[in-house]
């Protein structure tokens, strides 16, 4: 299936587009931390992009492309977080209203920053079904335009740029990765690294326990995901039509990954890379750990996707002493074995 929904032209007009009103993230490298990953590993850091994630890139394109007329009825989303909170800041730099549904149970830290840049907040209940109905309410009453998380040419395109400024960067990996929820991210990346790199494998990762797009490309027909359930929050949406099309057009594989995988790869980032990701940003780093994914002499490029994360609530100050000492071995072990 090819897919001409999201070019490589769309993702460099969006980089022009965006380029006042979003960082240049950098790229940073941790020979331990290489070492530990089985070869040479360079992190996309949008952990350190404007309101703490990738999102902002997709929601700047899609809210500074509206005709001024449109605009200036406002817009209006669904998101657990990092997509409202950029919506919302995209939203203030333009002038124009912001109206985001959230989940309850939602991250604090999250509902913060989107209250923080003036977007009024709706409540729902935390299902996909219930943000949908929600938004589309909200958009009836309101004449918002809905810029959805993922689900959006302009939001793609965005996202896109993330990979788009490594042009030149990196030398040419053997494999890029990217986490997927909804499939933004990974259908922005797929397009751009397929362009820059045609000979490197491009990998999703997704957690065990929403693994609806490995499925849905393993089995050829989109699957659904009613109760995700895992500790990376912001993966928890499922591909749309469009975004499934995209990444049957430029994924080559989705991989899995264990909630304690994940947990270590955030660790290993923290530790290493002296950075604070959250979880979602630390699936790809899992998928490394958990499937050894590069061959000798290889390199990856990952996309740690952001770093909004409750500092009260991290996902190893629980464990017991003992837990967390067999995990720190672990990958030490592994080290040795290779070496």
């Amino acid at each position: 299936m090819q897919s001409q929904d999201v070019t490589y032209r769309d993702v460099e007009a969006a980089a022009r587009r965006i380029a006042p009103h979003v960082h240049r993230t950098p790229v940073l490298s941790s020979e331990q931390l290489s070492r530990r990953l089985g070869g040479q590993v360079h992190f996309k850091c949008e952990n350190f992009q404007k309101a703490g994630a990738f999102k902002s890139r997709g929601a700047c394109n899609a809210v500074f492309r509206l005709d001024p007329a449109i605009a200036g009825r406002g817009v209006a989303t669904h998101s657990s977080g990092n997509h409202g909170a950029a919506l919302a800041r995209a939203a203030r730099r333009r002038g124009i209203p912001a109206y985001v549904v959230m989940p309850r149970g939602a991250a604090n830290v999250k509902r913060q920053a989107v209250a923080g840049y003036g977007a009024t907040i709706i409540e729902c209940e935390p299902t996909l079904l219930a943000r949908q109905a929600a938004a589309a309410e909200l958009v009836a009453r309101t004449g918002a335009t809905l810029i959805h998380p993922y689900d959006h040419p302009d939001v793609i395109a965005g996202q896109g740029t993330a990979t788009l400024e490594l042009s030149d960067a990196i030398a040419p990996p053997s494999l890029v990765l990217a986490p997927v929820g909804g499939g933004g991210l990974l259908s922005g990346t797929a397009i751009v690294a397929r362009h820059l790199w045609p000979d490197a494998t491009v990998l999703g990762a997704e957690p065990s326990g929403a693994d609806d797009a490995a499925r849905s490309l393993a089995r050829g027909i989109r699957q659904s995901q009613p109760e995700p359930k895992t500790i990376a929050d912001g993966l928890r949406g499922e591909l749309s039509d469009r975004t499934f099309a995209l990444i049957r057009s430029y994924v080559h594989k989705i991989v899995t990954v264990s909630e304690p995988a994940i947990v270590e790869g955030m660790r290993l980032v923290w530790q290493y890379l002296k950075i604070v990701i959250e979880p979602s940003a630390a699936v790809p780093v899992g998928a490394l750990i958990e499937h050894q994914l590069l061959a000798e002499g290889g390199s990856a490029l990952v996309i740690l996707s952001g770093g909004n994360v409750d500092l009260d609530a991290l996902p190893w100050s629980s464990a017991p002493a003992s837990a967390r000492a067999k995990r720190r071995a672990r990958p030490a072990a592994k080290s040795r074995a290779r070496r």
